[in-house]
């Protein structure tokens, strides 16, 4: 099984990296307000959470989940969003972040051959969970759970990903 130290520090911060990634495709593909924003941004730490504390067979989840969870691995990650949103439309920051995640899918085929089945299913839930944390409608009546631009942008995340 593969750990943290199997991979170079720019390849960890990557990996790191990668949760936030999935869910931040999904939300610039179609952003719709700050109280969306919230409930997606809960949907993730959320579903860090869950990952941090389930543990079990996936050691590498959990070890990911864990990192982002500290101050220093939050900061380090929304550093990385930020570089990819600096000066960009809200198509080309999901371009950005679907092409980091064709290079960790890359960097999990090559270093952790054996998790990167289940990583990846794991940053696809979040994605599907961020695009349906904030339907569309008003105060939760009328319009649809996930709109067409966060289904294609789900799957933009999926073949960025590959085999998940």
């Amino acid at each position: 099984m593969a750990s943290k130290t199997d991979f170079s520090l720019a390849e960890w911060k990557k990996i790191v990296q990668s949760p936030l990634l999935a869910g931040f495709a999904v939300s610039v593909a179609d952003p719709n307000g700050f109280f969306a924003h919230l409930k997606e941004a809960f949907a993730e730490a959320r579903m860090l959470g869950e990952a941090k504390a389930s543990g079990g067979d996936a050691t590498l989840i959990k070890s990911i989940a864990e990192e982002l969870l500290t101050s220093t691995g939050r900061a380090e990650a929304r550093e990385g969003i930020r570089t990819i949103a600096a000066g960009a439309s809200p198509d080309q920051m999901k371009v950005r972040a679907i092409d980091q995640l064709k290079e960790v899918a890359a960097i999990l085929d090559a270093k952790a051959p054996t998790e990167a089945s289940a990583i990846k299913g794991w940053l696809n839930k979040i994605a599907q969970t961020v695009a349906e944390a904030s339907g569309d409608g008003f105060l939760g009546f009328g319009g649809v759970q996930v709109n067409e631009s966060e289904k294609a942008a789900l799957e933009d995340v999926k073949r960025a990903l590959g085999d998940a």
